[in-house]
C-alpha cells in the first residue's frame, strides 16, 4: 500500500498512518494467506496445524500492534486504548482497510468495538468492571440484537421486542434476527421498548438498551442465519421468551437507547464508508497489477480502451467517495448539526461505488477474480451488504430530499459551499 504523508493534515494523523501502514506492508499483506487460509477448507491434522500458526501470526502481529502504540483507535486511553479524536480515526480506518481482517488485529472487531464505545459513554463503573473490561482483554464476546424479522430495520419506532419491570428486574420478551456474532457472544446489549404496566410502549422516548447474558434462562438463539449462500453465518436469529435480567442491566436510562443506536449507527457509517475507500484502494490496485502484466490479443490490458476506461472510472469513484467521506467526518468532528445531509448522502454514493470498482476489478481478472485466491470476490459481497447495512438507501435518500426541501421551504436555499 503506496502511503505518503498527507500535507494538509496533522503530523500527528501521518504519523498514524504511516506507522500503521507499515504494519500493514510488513506483517499482513505477505502472510495475508496464512493468517486466514484456515477457513477456506479441508479438515483434520492439516487444518489444526494451519489454525495454531494463523493463531501464533495473529498474536505476533497484535503484540506489534501494542508496542507500537496502536492498539484499539476507539477506546479512550483509560481503557487501553488510542483515545483517537473521531478525524484521525477515520483517516487510520482506509489505511487499515485495505488489507483482510487488519483492523482486527488493530483491537477492532465488530459488533465488540460498537458495544465497547456503547458501554464506554452510558455504562456505569460496575457494568464497565464487569462487561466492558473482559470485552478489551478479550476474555468475553459480545453481540448486538436489535433488527427484528416482522419489522423495517430501518425504522426503530416498529421495533417492538419488550422490557417490563417486575420488582427488582426487567422481563424482555421479542424476536430479533441478524443478532451479531450470535454464536460466540457471552451477552448481547438488546434494543428493547420499555413497557409500562398496561403494556404501551409509548415513541422511541421509551427505548432502552439492556445488556442480557446469554446463557440466561429464555434466551432461545435459534439459528445461524445463513447468507450469500453459506448455510450458516454468526448473525443469529434469538427468540427472547420470559428473560430476567437485573434493572441495573440498563445502559444509560430508559428513553436513551434510540440515542445510543444513533451514536452507534452515525460514527459507523463514516467508519464504514472508510473503510471501503480501504478496501476499493486494494481492489483499484490489484487490477492496474493484472491491467499491466496480462497479455491477450497482441498486447497488454493497459493498452485496450475498455480498461482504460475502467481505470478512469475506478478514480473518480474512489477519488469523490473518499472526499464526500473526509469531509462528512470534518462536520461530525465539528459538531455540525447538518452532518446528517453529507452521512445519509455517503452512505448511499460509497457502497455503490465501492461495488462498482471491485466489479470492475472482477472483471479484468477474469474467472480468477472471482475465486478464492483474491480478495474481490468477499469485497463484492460486502459492498452489495453495505447498501443495507446501517440504513437501505431509499432511506437514506428520503432525508436527503426532506433536509434539502426542508431549507428551501424556510425561504433558504442550499449552500453547498458549507
Amino acid at each position: 500500500m503506496n502511503v505518503k504523508p498527507i500535507p494538509t493534515v496533522d503530523q500527528r494523523i501521518n504519523d498514524i498512518r504511516m506507522r500503521t501502514a507499515e504494519i500493514v506492508n510488513d506483517d499482513i499483506l505477505p502472510n495475508e494467506a496464512k493468517i486466514w487460509g484456515f477457513r477456506r477448507g479441508g479438515n483434520g491434522t492439516g487444518d489444526d496445524v494451519a489454525r495454531k500458526e494463523a493463531r501464533q501470526l495473529r498474536d505476533d502481529i497484535k503484540a506489534k500492534v501494542k508496542k507500537a502504540g496502536l492498539w484499539a483507535p476507539h477506546l479512550p486511553q483509560e481503557y487501553g486504548g488510542m483515545g483517537l479524536d473521531f478525524m484521525t480515526h477515520a483517516y487510520m480506518n482506509e489505511v487499515l482497510a485495505y488489507a483482510i481482517g487488519a483492523a482486527s488485529l488493530f483491537g477492532v472487531v465488530a459488533p465488540n468495538s460498537g458495544n465497547q464505545t456503547i458501554l464506554v459513554k452510558y455504562g456505569t463503573e460496575e457494568q464497565k468492571q464487569k462487561w466492558l473490561l473482559p470485552l478489551i482483554d478479550g476474555t468475553m464476546e459480545s453481540g448486538f440484537s436489535m433488527t427484528e424479522p416482522h419489522n423495517p430495520g430501518s425504522d426503530p419506532r416498529s421495533l417492538d421486542t419488550s422490557a417490563v419491570r417486575d420488582g427488582d428486574e426487567w422481563v424482555i420478551n421479542g424476536h430479533k434476527w441478524f443478532t451479531s456474532n450470535g454464536l460466540a457472544a457471552d451477552f448481547f446489549i438488546v434494543m428493547c421498548r420499555v413497557q409500562d404496566e398496561a403494556g404501551d410502549g409509548g415513541s422511541t422516548g421509551r427505548m432502552a438498551q439492556i445488556i442480557v447474558p446469554t446463557d440466561t434462562p429464555g434466551v432461545n438463539i435459534v439459528r445461524g442465519i445463513g447468507i450469500w449462500g453459506r448455510d450458516s453465518s454468526d448473525h443469529c436469529e434469538v427468540v427472547y421468551e420470559n428473560v430476567r435480567v437485573p434493572l441495573d442491566n440498563i445502559l444509560g436510562q430508559v428513553g436513551q437507547g434510540h440515542q445510543a443506536a444513533q451514536d452507534r449507527l452515525g460514527a459507523g457509517r463514516i467508519f464504514h464508508c472508510m473503510n471501503s475507500v480501504g478496501q476499493m484502494w486494494r481492489a483499484f490496485d490489484l487490477m492496474i497489477e493484472r491491467a499491466r502484466t496480462r497479455k491477450v490479443h497482441g498486447g497488454l490490458l493497459k493498452d485496450k480502451q475498455f480498461i482504460q476506461g475502467f481505470i478512469a472510472d475506478s478514480y473518480i469513484d474512489i477519488q469523490t467517495s473518499r472526499l464526500m467521506t473526509i469531509h462528512a467526518a470534518e462536520k461530525i468532528d465539528q459538531n455540525d448539526k447538518e452532518a446528517r445531509t453529507d452521512i445519509s448522502a455517503l452512505k448511499v454514493y460509497v457502497p455503490d461505488a465501492y461495488h462498482r470498482v471491485v466489479d470492475r476489478a472482477i472483471q479484468v481478472w477474469g474467472a480468477a477474480g472471482v475465486s478464492n485466491d483474491l480478495p474481490l470476490a468477499g469485497m463484492y459481497m460486502g459492498a452489495r451488504t453495505l447498501r443495507l447495512a446501517d440504513g437501505p438507501d431509499e432511506v437514506h435518500k428520503i432525508l436527503i430530499a426532506k433536509n434539502v426541501l426542508g431549507r428551501y421551504d424556510a425561504g433558504e436555499t442550499w449552500d453547498f459551499g458549507n
